[in-house]
Parts: C-alpha cells; sequence; structure tokens
C-alpha cells in the first residue's frame, strides 16, 4: 500500500520533523496517495483527497497578523481530505509561523516541517518510489495467482479446486450456488457468515430467477459482497459469491473475473453431458411405462444407482419450455437423494417419481415453476395408471389455480369417488352443506336452482323459462353456487361431482337411497 506520514518521518534522508500532532496519532498511519506542491491561496481544485501538499509559504505574509488567513487555509485543507501538510523553513520564513501551527492543531491537520537542505522532488520521488514498488508487487501477486488459478482447473476436481484457491488467494469466504439457488457445499471452503446466510441466498435465488447473466456489489449487514451469476442469458447455472473484508482492487477483481470464466467453461461442458442424459431419462420412464421394468433398472442402475423405491408417487407438472435452472434443481434433487428420486420430460410434462419422504422437497420445487398434480402410492407396474392420475390432478389443479393438488382429494373427498360406497348419502349432505347453510341464511334458492339446471340437461334457456328468471340471472345463481361450494361448474368434472352430490341427497331425503 503507499507510504504512511510515518514512514517519511522515518526516512533519515528526508529529515523531516513532526509539529502536529504527537507522535503515536493514528492519522499518521494513514495512506499517502501522492505528493503534491502549492503555493496557492487555495489549491484545493488541484488535489486528491489523502495527499500531501507541501508549501513553503510564499502566499503567507512574512510580517504582520495573519491568524485569519491560516485558519481559512488549514480549514480548506482539511474539508478537502487532505492528508497533511509539509512547511518548508528557511526558505520564505525562516521558522514555521505559531499561528499555523495553531491553526493545524484546532482542526488536526498533521504539519511536518521540510528543512531547506531537503527538496520537495525527494520526498514525491520516495512516495513515487513506493507506489512503483506496490504496483509491481500487485502484478507479480495477480501473475502467480493467475498460475495458481490454472494449476487448479486441471486437478480432476477442478471447479472445486479452484474456488479453494480463489478464496486462499483473496484471503475471503467463497459460495457457489447451484440453479436453483442452493448453496453448494465445498470440501476445505469456508461457509457463508451464519448471519447474513440467509439474505445471500435470497439475493442469489432473485438474480436467477431474472434469468440474465449479471454482476452486483452489495452491502449486507455491514459486509461487503460480489454476487456474480454462471452461464448464458436464458440458461443459468448458478451464481457465485465472494464475501470479502475490503473492495476488490483491479487485480483481485481480474483473478475472480479469471474465476468466473473458468467456473462457466466447466459448467457450459457439462451442459452437453446434461442434455444426454435427459434423454436418456426420457428412455427409461418409457421402458417403464411400456412394462420393460428389468431393463429400465439395469439401464439406471448404471448411471443413476437405482431407481425409487415402491410405494411411489408420481407428480405431474406441465412445463412446454422448462427452465434450465428448474432442470438443473432436479438433476440436483435427484444426484443429493441418488436413486431416491427420478425425473423425465414426456413431451410438455415433467414428470417426477419419488418416495413420500421426499415428496415435500419435490413439490415445494415444482411449485415455484407452475402446478403439479400428485398421484395416490403405487408399484412400479402400475405406472401407467399412476401418471394418468397425476395429470387428472394436475388439470384439477390448473382449473382450480391451486400450487398442487393430490388425486386422493378427486378419489377419496369426491362424489365421484364414492358413487362405489353405502356413504354416499351422508357425504352428499357433507358436500352440499355449505350451499344449504347459504340458502338458509340468504333466503335464497341456489339449490333448487342447480337441481332445476341439472333436470333441464344444463340448457340455459329452457331452465330459465321454468324458473321464470332471465338467462342472465340463472347463470350468476349456478356462478354462486360453484363459488360457495369451490367447484368450477364450467368444467364437466365438478358439474358431475355437484350432480351426483344432488342424485344422492335427493335419494337420501326420499328415504330410497343408500344411507
Amino acid at each position: 500500500m503507499p507510504p504512511s506520514l510515518n514512514v517519511l518521518l522515518r526516512s533519515r534522508a528526508l529529515k523531516l520533523r513532526l509539529v502536529v500532532p504527537d507522535a503515536g496519532s493514528a492519522q499518521l498511519d494513514e495512506p499517502v496517495s501522492w505528493v503534491h506542491s502549492s503555493d496557492l491561496e487555495d489549491p484545493t481544485p488541484f488535489l486528491d483527497a489523502g495527499q500531501l501538499l507541501l508549501t513553503d509559504g510564499t502566499q503567507f505574509p512574512v510580517e504582520g497578523e495573519f491568524r485569519k488567513g491560516y485558519e481559512e487555509y488549514v480549514e480548506r485543507l482539511v474539508g478537502h481530505g487532505i492528508a497533511g501538510l509539509g512547511f518548508a523553513t528557511q526558505v520564505i520564513h525562516g521558522t514555521l509561523p505559531p499561528a499555523l501551527e495553531e491553526a493545524c492543531r484546532n482542526h488536526g491537520l498533521p504539519l511536518l516541517e521540510v528543512p531547506d537542505r531537503t527538496p520537495f522532488i525527494a520526498i514525491i520521488r520516495m512516495v513515487a518510489d513506493y507506489l512503483a514498488k506496490e504496483e509491481h508487487a500487485r502484478a507479480e501477486w495477480s501473475l502467480q495467482a493467475q498460475r495458481a488459478i490454472s494449476r487448479a482447473a486441471l486437478r480432476p476436481d477442478g471447479l472445486t479446486s479452484i474456488l479453494g484457491e480463489l478464496e486462499r488467494q483473496l484471503h475471503s469466504w467463497v459460495a457457489l450456488y447451484d440453479a436453483a439457488g442452493n448453496y453448494v457445499r465445498m470440501p476445505r471452503n469456508r461457509p457463508v457468515p451464519s448471519d447474513i446466510a440467509g439474505e445471500v441466498t435470497a439475493k442469489v435465488r432473485h438474480a436467477l430467477d431474472l434469468g440474465t447473466r449479471s454482476a452486483s456489489h452489495l452491502e449486507i449487514a455491514g459486509q461487503s459482497v460480489t454476487l456474480q451469476t454462471l452461464g448464458r442469458k436464458g440458461s443459468l447455472r448458478g451464481a457465485l459469491v465472494l464475501g470479502a473484508i475490503e473492495p476488490l482492487d483491479p487485480a483481485r477483481t481480474d483473478i475472480v473475473n479469471s474465476v468466473i470464466g473458468l467456473a462457466s467453461l466447466a459448467l457450459e461442458q457439462a451442459r452437453t453431458l446434461d442434455t444426454a442424459r435427459r434423454h436418456l431419462r426420457a428412455g427409461v420412464f418409457e421402458q417403464l411405462l411400456a412394462g420393460s421394468t428389468d431393463v429400465a433398472v439395469r439401464t439406471a442402475r448404471q448411471v443413476w444407482g437405482q431407481l425409487p423405491r415402491e410405494p411411489l408417487l408420481v407428480t405431474a407438472s406441465r412445463q412446454e419450455n422448462p427452465a434450465p435452472n428448474l432442470l438443473e434443481a432436479l438433476e440436483l434433487l435427484a444426484d443429493d437423494h441418488r436413486g431416491a428420486v427420478f425425473y423425465a420430460l414426456r413431451g410438455d410434462l415433467l414428470v417426477v417419481l419419488a418416495g413420500r419422504q421426499h415428496q415435500d422437497k419435490v413439490v415445494e420445487l415444482l411449485q415455484r415453476h407452475g402446478a403439479c398434480g400428485i398421484s395416490s402410492e403405487t408399484a412400479m407396474e402400475a405406472l401407467p395408471g399412476a401418471l394418468e392420475e397425476a395429470s387428472r390432478a394436475l388439470r384439477r389443479a390448473a382449473e382450480l389455480g391451486r400450487g398442487a393438488v393430490e388425486f386422493s382429494e378427486l378419489s377419496d373427498g369426491g362424489m365421484l369417488g364414492l358413487l362405489r360406497e353405502e356413504k354416499a348419502g351422508p357425504v352428499a349432505r357433507g358436500l352440499l352443506q355449505p350451499l344449504i347453510a347459504h340458502d338458509a341464511a340468504e333466503q335464497t334458492e341456489l339449490l333448487a336452482t342447480v337441481r332445476e339446471w341439472f333436470a333441464n340437461d344444463c340448457v340455459w334457456d329452457k331452465t330459465a323459462r321454468r324458473l321464470g328468471v332471465h338467462r342472465h340471472t340463472l347463470r350468476n345463481r349456478v356462478d354462486a353456487a360453484g363459488r360457495i361450494l369451490g367447484l368450477n361448474l364450467d368444467g364437466m368434472r365438478d358439474r358431475l361431482e355437484l350432480f351426483a352430490a344432488v342424485q344422492f341427497l335427493e335419494e337420501r331425503q326420499a328415504g330410497t337411497g343408500n344411507k
């Protein structure tokens, strides 16, 4: 780093004398970015903060009262962030003006006496030499760091080694996140500080959801964090997060950019392999549907170890253009629970097979990208039927605008699934109870309207004439009944659900149906 005032004061060749402040002040350890000489009354337009100003005092009167002038002069320097003032004696002024020393003490500006035998250029050259040495050291460090990163890239665990080397070179923590925004723990790497881990994860997921290449520098709980997404626009593979104690200088930025380039290249090279694996997954799934379970199991064992154990659940989600980070997240989920989760693309249908213990993670992931339907527990040999159940549940989820629907809600909780049961009458009463209660409380006849609508084969004009109301009024009543019951009566499935309920309720009331 640049030399401090203390470094200049310790130089025997310069023979500088500290006047203000006393020795040991923390101000004397502040770096001096450059040295500038000027005898202007106001040199601040030509100075930058952190510089040392040298003057021989030509702008100050040799005799007479000038106390206010010194105060204003020093105040301007301090306001501009000047690191210190060097005053040459035995040139214009024989000694340091006492009023200048007093002004420096009042405003906390370090004041150095420069003897007449020390030229300003000697001070400037010393600072320039320090800066040149630092620049050379940074360039040498950058070269050696680049070589270390390149050697790490050649190791078998290339990406892990690259990130570990980056952490070692920068003395800061480095974190890799996958395409779903999940933290990828790397051996030997320091973890993300626990007090900011949650907010870092949220920032990463937001950046990945945008789907574009981006780099951002954030301040989280007082800590500087650099976040860079990896991969191509529309095909992000993850994110690299660097926690630094101080802002990155150009040399460190170059190292980070090199690592980002190598990491992106490594991830892109894996893309072709991932595509081939997905084609293989689709083929294995088709074998399972066709009943060639033995062939599918043998194929899966060579690549993934095994297939999910029975009983398993089938989850389906409509994905016309599946987001790359969704497929990446499923791949990682399958790897993390090797053999317990299997997924495949079948046209625009994304299908996931998993056991009950991993189902929550599957549904949580899919819901972030659309609705999904879940089958009943099934055996592998009954996979075609389970896929149909999942597809039906998916359609129901889309109709109701829900994130996930289980097939059991259709088969166990609705009237269509109870047609074979002896408890149809009580269930019909329970399903229609919200409508019955509404009619009683609001003095409406929504249930009677729906009954008449069904009796006329759901023909609007005919039903309206029978009831003596306008067709729009009839439509409003039927829609209201659907909302109260949570049914979409524009769809055939929910119409059949309500039709069955009305029929069994009438049979129960007449004493001729199942009780």
